[in-house]
């Protein structure tokens, strides 16, 4: 599981060539919460005044991508990537929410992330002036796609070290963890998926289609366009190797069955020849003092038989 921050993170950038902190709230300034505390959620609620429906949808790490309005105040749900502190999964996505209304703009993640900082060092790295809440929406858009490129970078190193121990022997903990990242890839997937059609709803906005920055909507369909198709590239090498060491694997244990069963086969010569001859009935050697040494003959020669007979049909 993800774990929330153990520490309140509120922080107001005021835009100005670049996103700027400062100490208070100002009308039309970015305010950005991680895992809100008790507080946070009071003042989110209480002097803001933000629908306490969106802010339980964002609370919900599996909701989707989406944009919705109520009363004056709009909604958006995108899904960014995050380092997980689980083992068995390493890579997760969360929902980010933006919420905004006239002079209030406010994001929302109940879950510590490095791309909000990230993108803050950005703005002031290229003087990015934001010119409005959607300019703001698809520039985070685009912020996360890069994240998740970076991430799917790491994910394939994954993979080749994964690789690498299979080429060795393949165990348990090698399966395990291609598993795994099977799992990080169909939720980077879904993820980006979603975001794709929430980009392309922004986009479609009868209303603001005239006020959009071309280039910035550009950017981000290529962005976008590109984590999921690495994502999905990856993916299918992953399925395609696992099903290239499932086949080995049975094949191993093919190979394995085929000698046990030549083995069983040799080893019951000589018993079958031992139990006839050593049934209490006349059978013309019991007089004989070289009747043993016989019977140790034909068992050493027919056993030899099959030795042979395998190994020409390559069961050993």
């Amino acid at each position: 599981m993800i774990k929330p921050c153990n520490f309140e993170m509120k922080a107001f950038y005021k835009n100005n060539n670049g996103l700027i902190e400062t100490q208070e709230w100002t009308p039309n300034c970015w305010i950005n919460i991680e895992s809100p505390s008790e507080t946070e959620k009071k003042y989110l609620l209480e002097e803001l005044n933000i629908p306490e429906a969106f802010y339980n949808d964002i609370e919900d790490i599996d909701e989707r991508p989406r944009m919705e309005s109520e009363d004056g105040w709009t909604l958006f749900i995108m899904r960014i990537p995050v380092k997980s502190n689980d083992v068995k999964l390493p890579f997760q996505t969360i929902p980010l929410g933006l919420i905004f209304k006239e002079d209030v703009c406010v994001t929302i993640s109940f879950y510590e992330t490095e791309i909000i900082s990230d993108f803050v060092q950005y703005t002031n790295r290229k003087n990015i002036h934001i010119k409005d809440n959607f300019d703001l929406v698809l520039r985070l858009l685009l912020s996360s796609s890069v994240w998740y490129l970076k991430y799917l970078k790491q994910i394939n190193q994954k993979i080749k070290l994964a690789e690498d121990n299979l080429e060795k022997s393949i165990k348990n903990e090698e399966l395990q963890a291609l598993l795994q990242i099977e799992k990080c890839l169909v939720f980077f997937i879904t993820s980006l998926k979603g975001n794709d059609v929430l980009f392309h709803r922004i986009k479609n906005l009868k209303a603001k289609r005239e006020h959009f920055d071309q280039d910035l909507l550009e950017d981000v369909d290529i962005e976008l366009s590109q984590a999921q198709d690495t994502a999905n590239i990856y993916s299918n090498i992953l399925t395609g190797m696992m099903d290239a060491y499932a086949s080995v694997i049975s094949n191993n244990m093919n190979n394995i069955m085929k000698q046990m069963t030549s083995i069983s086969i040799i080893l019951m010569i000589p018993t079958l020849i031992a139990s006839l001859y050593g049934m209490n009935v006349p059978n013309g050697l019991e007089e004989s003092k070289y009747g043993i040494w016989i019977l140790l003959l034909v068992s050493v020669i027919l056993s030899s038989f099959g030795v042979f007979l395998f190994k020409r049909r390559r069961w050993f």
